[in-house]
């Protein structure tokens, strides 16, 4: 076993994905410390990290400048920043996409499409497909939200062969409703003679949001004593699921082909009540098979304080109860994840337009 805590969890099956990338981190060799010494095997991003990273630095400056010259619309000069890191972290996170058993399972970098498109279908397959092209790296990963609008775009990026990241999920029914989409998409690909050997995704299940809206409701209900654990029961309901998806006979047939299957991603996974340890879904979902991304913060506690130990599957019928106890005391939880759903959109199109915002900023300083 490995003695550096995060590594270890890798020795339980499951992959730890950095949410969070900029330039500094690439250039300072912190990320190739953290891919080295923590067994970071990927990186994730989206429009907040971005802004972030963009608005907080002076970093970019220079390229906004020069970007700027053009007749490029603010969202193309942010997708040329985004894009060129990207790229170098694609390289750097090579290696570890080449030396995995099972081809491309890990050493990947998410790139988002723009949050703006979430609702939009046809827009969200062309910004994609342009992405794809434009990052040019077998180890990019293009993220598309899970929305219902988001379900024909995945199919179809998947039977195009591109690598998906689909964000933004919160329920059940729609996590289904997406393994089916990779599936259909793979299915279309194979249809056509064309490969699928080479085609990964995950599909990225946001876990601490869900208790952040249902915790006051278990108080009013009198079931404080559940207050944390139904995104933790919803995890492990979501596993069952990806465990019978991709066990069928419809998916063997893809499998003797050489796909494989779209694992489930924790997202979301810092503690945002403090009453909770700081680590508290990190642990609750190391298993097999799974990734987990998590904020540089979270990565340093669980380094510093983290129990690693596969429970991911540890009492699934008191999951099963949960989910049950909240439906009995009147707590609609598809209600609950449409709404979480539409904050999810609205919290990555406010940092998306502060940071278009803050280009159009930069741009005027140098016209």
């Amino acid at each position: 076993m490995a003695t550096n805590k995060v590594k270890q969890i890798h020795d339980f099956g499951q992959s730890i994905w950095l949410d969070f990338i900029d330039r500094k981190i690439i250039f300072s060799g912190e990320l190739k410390k953290l891919v080295e010494e923590d067994g970071v095997r990927g990186v994730t991003s989206n429009p907040a990290i971005f802004e972030k990273a963009i608005s907080s630095s002076s970093d970019y400056d220079a390229d906004i400048s020069e970007l700027a010259k053009g007749d490029k619309t603010n969202e193309e000069i942010f997708f040329g920043l985004a894009v060129a890191d990207i790229k170098l972290a694609c390289d750097l996170l090579r290696p570890v996409y080449d030396e995995e058993d099972v081809e491309g399972a890990d050493g990947y970098v998410s790139l988002e499409v723009s949050p703006f498109l979430a609702l939009d279908t046809e827009g969200t397959i062309k910004q994609a497909l342009e992405l794809w092209k434009e990052v040019d790296k077998e180890n990019v990963m293009i993220k598309i939200p899970g929305t219902e609008p988001g379900l024909p775009a995945i199919q179809k990026a998947i039977s195009e062969g591109l690598n998906i990241n689909v964000t933004l999920l919160f329920g059940l029914d729609r996590y289904e409703a997406v393994t089916e989409a990779y599936i259909s998409g793979l299915e279309e690909r194979a249809e056509k003679g064309l490969p699928i050997d080479k085609i990964s995704s995950v599909a990225s299940f946001f876990l601490s949001r869900i208790d952040v809206l249902v915790d006051p409701l278990l108080d009013e209900k009198g079931l404080g004593e559940l207050k944390g654990e139904v995104a933790i029961a919803s995890a492990k309901k979501a596993y069952e699921i990806y465990k019978r998806v991709f066990s069928t006979e419809r998916w063997k047939k893809l499998a003797d082909k050489g796909a494989v299957p779209q694992r489930l991603l924790w997202a979301s996974t810092s503690s945002k009540n403090p009453a909770f340890k700081d680590t508290k879904y990190v642990e609750a979902l190391i298993g097999p098979d799974t990734v987990d991304t998590i904020p540089l913060e979270t990565l340093e506690a669980y380094r510093d304080h983290g129990d690693p130990a596969s429970r991911l599957e540890d009492d699934l019928e008191g999951a099963t109860e949960i989910m049950e106890k909240i439906k009995a005391a009147g707590i609609d939880i598809d209600a609950i994840t449409k709404q979480l759903e539409e904050e999810g959109i609205d919290k990555f199109n406010k940092p998306f337009q502060k940071l278009l915002d803050a280009i159009e900023e930069q741009k005027s300083k140098v016209s």
